[in-house]
């Protein structure tokens, strides 16, 4: 689950409620025509704007904002310098055996052509196909968002403007004004939070995703290409955390670090019980 994503509905949910109520009563904020107005108007105008199958998606695609894995290239990289030192034991043909235990389909694709012996050309324009595809796919999921930004303040200033409407009407009756007023600017407030709270944050988030990921699938082809040309694992290894964040980088050193240590206590140990028979 993405934490941050998470702490920040939380405490802005807390922080709108909080003001609030620290202000004056909260139920002075609800009104059932506003919400219909504003949250109906904007998905009916999203829905005009694309098909109905994309539009259906949407909240499978919100619920990628707040349990969708965490990218980590770090063990993609661990993966592709273990295939690359056994293509250069064994050869190319020995990884196909291992695509079972790998559970990102782009690179057991991209394996499967390496070993079906497919040019390098090729490789690459296949997989940037792929990735181009990839790409449309997520800019439609964050695009929705987008849409839905825009058109909440849109509807959110009709219902006011409606309000206002129908508040002139009953200018007649003093009392009726100040409530009225205040339906008035519900929607505005409903329109605005809809949009800078919900919609236009996912979008982002979504799009930050869809970077990661497009830059992960390309240290993939990067690693593929490399083990199919016979590179060194240290030359493989070199280049591909050039993909890698500081943050990254580190991480990935002192997993690097913590398993060659072990790796030199259990031959360390292997030797012991060795001289001691």
């Amino acid at each position: 689950m993405d934490l941050a994503t998470l702490i920040g509905i939380v405490a802005g949910v807390i922080c709108i409620i909080g003001s609030i109520v620290y202000g004056g009563d909260i139920w002075s904020f609800w009104d059932v025509a506003s919400v219909i107005i504003v949250l109906g108007g904007g998905i009916c105008s999203t829905l005009v704007a694309y098909k109905i199958g994309e539009f259906a998606k949407i909240m499978k695609v919100a619920v990628k904002v707040l349990v969708g894995k965490e990218s980590r290239p770090q063990d993609t990289i661990k993966m592709l310098i273990e295939l690359s030192i056994k293509a250069r034991r064994e050869g190319l043909l020995s990884l196909e055996a291992d695509q079972e235990n790998i559970h990102d389909d782009f690179l057991k694709q991209s394996l499967q052509l390496v070993v079906d012996g497919v040019e390098p050309e090729v490789i690459v324009d296949s997989m940037d196909l792929e990735l181009e595809n990839m790409k449309a796919r997520h800019d439609k999921g964050a695009g929705i968002f987008k849409t839905l930004g825009a058109q909440f303040p849109a509807w959110g200033m009709i219902g006011t403007l409606i309000g206002l409407i129908q508040l002139l009407e009953a200018l007649d009756d003093p009392s009726a004004i100040g409530p009225a007023m205040a339906v008035a600017l519900v929607t505005t407030f409903y329109g605005s939070v809809l949009a800078n709270f919900i919609c236009n944050p996912i979008a982002n988030k979504l799009a930050l995703k869809s970077k990661e990921e497009i830059t992960e699938k390309k240290m993939i082809i990067e690693g593929v290409l490399s083990i199919q040309a016979g590179e060194n694992p240290r030359i493989l290894e070199h280049k591909l955390k050039t993909f890698l964040s500081p943050k990254q980088k580190l991480e990935y050193e002192m997993q690097s670090g913590k398993s060659t240590e072990d790796g030199g206590r259990a031959e360390n140990s292997e030797k012991v019980r060795d001289a001691a028979v």
